[in-house]
């Protein structure tokens, strides 16, 4: 495969493009960042350009067999509509064989006042409708929410110096966590399965686990006592806001806040394993994920 990859220097599309360039497919991705900005990603080759122009998006596809889709974080409707469009007609135009399209996030069946879900389905459908008939292949995956928010500087120094886990989901929230490694794999595979053409999945991780069970998984991990504790959407969104700016920061907690309240408790959810049988998935335990990361970095730092 030669893969364009949208998204690449993010943390999930950034991960995929790992992935596929490690397995020896070259992958080839569009920047806004300047050189000196942008991520290490030995085997990926940049491109300078905006999702907003046609005519860079049309050059990121130029040459490529498969795409790779993660939106970046832009909440403004009139906006990802037009990356998106621009997406679906340079699709078409290079003749990839299979587009696969990460949501960021799992989405509700019925429609919300949530930018972060409606954005998201308001992608999804573009492609849907834009690829129809075209000979491009849609697969769409839909993952949960991700552990490697936790090794982050909301989380990292509570749980080096105190074992105590904060995050802005309700303790009886049931969450199949996934990581970025993870979610690679997944679009890895939706990108080289065959058969799943125009199929959605609800990726997730190896198990589904409320918050105090997450804890517990963590304390295995590391080999400390870890206790839970639900962190106030809002102050996880100014938390996120020092990093991202407010309205990235705004999109990402619209997913904390909607939990909060209760809206399709089990959104976030496994689905008993149907999506990784189907994509021939081993999801890593949360276990495994913990014990990888370099939680020392954040030995220094008070919460």
């Amino acid at each position: 495969m030669r893969v364009a990859v949208v998204g690449a220097t993010g943390y999930q599309g950034g991960a995929t493009a790992r992935l596929l360039a490690e397995r020896g497919h070259p992958v080839q991705t569009l920047s806004r960042r300047p050189e000196a900005d942008r991520p290490e990603l030995p085997g990926v080759s940049f491109g300078g350009g905006d999702l907003g122009r046609y005519d860079d998006v049309r050059q990121l596809f130029e040459g490529a067999t498969h795409a790779a889709v993660t939106m970046p974080l832009v909440y403004q409707a009139e906006k990802v509509l037009r990356y998106a469009q621009h997406l679906a007609k340079a699709a078409r135009a290079a003749g990839v064989r299979r587009l696969v399209y990460n949501t960021n996030t799992r989405i509700p069946e019925r429609t919300t006042d949530i930018a972060a879900f409606e954005t998201r389905r308001l992608t999804e459908t573009v492609f849907r409708e834009g690829l129809a008939h075209s000979g491009v292949e849609l697969v769409v995956v839909r993952p949960p929410v991700y552990l490697d928010n936790l090794f982050s500087p909301w989380s990292g120094p509570a749980l080096v110096h105190e074992g105590v886990l904060a995050c802005p989901l309700p303790a009886r929230t049931p969450v199949a966590w996934i990581s970025h490694r993870d979610l690679a794999e997944a679009v890895y595979a939706a990108l080289t399965v065959d058969g799943i053409a125009g199929q959605s999945f609800d990726i997730g991780g190896a198990r589904t686990l409320t918050g105090p069970e997450l804890a517990e998984a963590f304390g295995r991990g590391l080999g400390r006592s870890v206790r839970y504790a639900p962190l106030e959407p809002g102050v996880f969104e100014r938390g996120l806001a020092q990093f991202q700016g407010p309205e990235p920061a705004a999109g990402v907690a619209g997913v904390y806040h909607c939990m909060a309240h209760g809206v399709e408790p089990e959104l976030l959810a496994g689905d008993d394993g149907a999506s990784a049988a189907l994509l021939s998935l081993k999801p890593a335990p949360v276990e495994e994920w913990v014990m990888r990361q370099p939680w020392q970095l954040w030995a220094g730092e008070r919460p």
